[in-house]
This record gives C-alpha cells, sequence and structure tokens, in this order.
C-alpha cells in the first residue's frame, strides 16, 4: 500500500537508511511519536536520541555529532525546531557547514488543534536566510522518501518540514528526487502556478476547476533554496504571469523566492500564503486551510485575476 502520510513515511525511510548506515543517529526532542523518529528508536534505539524538549540543545547536539562523523538528524515540530534552536542551528551547525539534517514536522497549519503556539507560518522564512542552509518541502509522501534518501547522501546542513496529515500523492513513488529541479505536475500554456507541500496538490485541484476556460501550468518547487532561477525563468517565459501558492506566510517563503528570481521580467505575479496574521485552533485541516484562503478555490481566484490582466 502506497503511504500517503509525509510522517510516516520519513519515520519508515529513516528506518531503512538507520539499517543501511550505522553513522545515521536520530534525535528527538519529547515528539518521537508524532515526527515518527519513535520508529527508529523502537528498529534500533543504539541509533535513537531522546533528548527532551530542548531544542537548542538538540541542535547543539546535533552539530557535535556530525563534528565526529555521525549524520545527525534532529526533528520536532516545525515552529519549535526552526523558532527555539534557531540561533543554535546559526551558531553551531551554519557557520561551520556541519553535515546536520533539520526535519521540521507538523509545519505549516497541519496541527490544526493546537493553535498559533504550534504552527509554523514562518520556519521557511528562518531557514532560507541562513547563509549555505539547503531548504526543502516535499510535496507528498512519496517525495518525502525521496529527499530524505537524498540528504542522508549529501554533504551540508539541510531543514526540510513536513506535514501532519494524510493527503493525495501527487508525484511517483520510486522517483528520485529532483533536488534544485522545479518540476511540472500539470502542463499548461496560459499561467503557471509555483507551489510547494500540500499547495501543489490544491493547485492540481485549481487547474482541475479551471479546466477548458484556462490552461494552467503546475511546477512542484521542492528545493526553495537553492532556487534554479533559470528553470523558473525557464517555467514562466510564455505565459500570462504567476501565481505562487503556499502553507507559510507571504512574507519570506516561495513567493518571496519566485518574486525575487522574477523581478526583472515584469510579468504579473499573485500570492496565496498566509496573510500578515497568525493560524488559529480549528475543528479541522480543510477549515484551516478555508479560514486562511489556502484553497483550490482560492488558487483559482488568483489565477482568474492573472488571466483578466
Amino acid at each position: 500500500m502506497v503511504e500517503t502520510n509525509q510522517r510516516k513515511a520519513y519515520g519508515k525511510t529513516l528506518v531503512k537508511l538507520c539499517r543501511e548506515n550505522k553513522d545515521i543517529i536520530v534525535l528527538d526532542a519529547d515528539l518521537g511519536g508524532s515526527t515518527m523518529g519513535k520508529m527508529v528508536q523502537t528498529d534500533n534505539p543504539k541509533q535513537h536520541l531522546e533528548m527532551g524538549i530542548a531544542e537548542a540543545n538538540m541542535a547543539s547536539v546535533a552539530g557535535g555529532l556530525a563534528r565526529v562523523g555521525k549524520i545527525p538528524f534532529a526533528n520536532s515540530f516545525a515552529v519549535f525546531v526552526a523558532g527555539r534552536a534557531y540561533d543554535q542551528i546559526r551558531q553551531s551547525i551554519a557557520i561551520g557547514h556541519l553535515n546536520v539534517k533539520i526535519c521540521g514536522s507538523s509545519a505549516g497549519c497541519s496541527d490544526f488543534g493546537d493553535g498559533a503556539t504550534h504552527q509554523s507560518i514562518d520556519d521557511l522564512a528562518y531557514m532560507r536566510v541562513i547563509p549555505g542552509m539547503t531548504v526543502i518541502v516535499p510535496a507528498d509522501a512519496n517525495e518525502t522518501e525521496a529527499a530524505t534518501k537524498y540528504m542522508a547522501k549529501h554533504q551540508g546542513p539541510m531543514y526540510m518540514r513536513l506535514n501532519r496529515n494524510d493527503y493525495e500523492n501527487v508525484t511517483k513513488e520510486g522517483t528520485e528526487f529532483a533536488f534544485n529541479t522545479p518540476t511540472i505536475i500539470e502542463e499548461g500554456k496560459d499561467v503557471v502556478v509555483f507551489a510547494c507541500g500540500i499547495m501543489v496538490l490544491k493547485a492540481v485541484e485549481a487547474a482541475e476547476l479551471l479546466k477548458g476556460k484556462i490552461s494552467v501550468r503546475v511546477v512542484n518547487v521542492s528545493t526553495l533554496k537553492p532556487l534554479n532561477t533559470e528553470k523558473i525563468k525557464e517555467l514562466t517565459r510564455d505565459m500570462k504571469g504567476v501565481v505562487t501558492a503556499e502553507e507559510h506566510s507571504v512574507i519570506g517563503g516561495l513567493g518571496s523566492a519566485i518574486a525575487q528570481a522574477l523581478c526583472k521580467d515584469n510579468k504579473p505575479i499573485e500570492f496565496v500564503g498566509v496573510e500578515d496574521t497568525f493560524g488559529s485552533s480549528a475543528h479541522s485541516y480543510e477549515d484551516i486551510l478555508e479560514n486562511l484562503g489556502l484553497t483550490a478555490d482560492h488558487i483559482a481566484d488568483a489565477i482568474e485575476k492573472i488571466y483578466g490582466m
């Protein structure tokens, strides 16, 4: 059965990687049951470290492990690992360009029940600004598996954010991770939508809503940093305009990166993302996405606005 949950795909992949490579060490900050680091703890406790509710200390320990040749994967909720541990990630990992992999789980507003304190609408901005930090946002569970394998094989500090909930895959199972290569999910000729994470699926749904009216190209941008500017320009060249879609603040995330890449191209652009606000508690994930304007309908509205210019 194909996995449709990013966290579970991540945990299962870590188990396999730890069996293959004894240098991989998985660290959790009291949330292994959510990050799925517990899968490694159960399968091979010698390659798992429980650090307690102490993300900053976990980041420092991860840096130390990397110094002695280990490959640490440090996990927590995105809002905590990117926020609480920012100073240690910057000082103890990034400046030394250490081989530490950081996973921000329950990212965006996917932890809909716990409210703003547990929702990360700013983690991509934090991580993108750190010199030398690779930033990855897999579109689905299939790409999460591929990205995790990529991270284990390649050097340098990397940050990956993952959704909490089950949702349909939009990428093919077993495909190698296309690092720094924006990939077309749906071909179109009128407006291009650059999306990441669950918003790739929402963009595909928006394209379907507009089928026969507007031809929409949907592009999965799973590597936010480094961003392949030339490929972004190539995919935009014949389009009437651009829409970006992300489960993150419109400040500092995918939209900002795409706008910077296209700043000299004079293309109209609309941003679908979290406006200058925090999330909130909700009865369901779909409820909070609707409240924040992160649905297929909102993307379709943005596409129609661009098309009508």
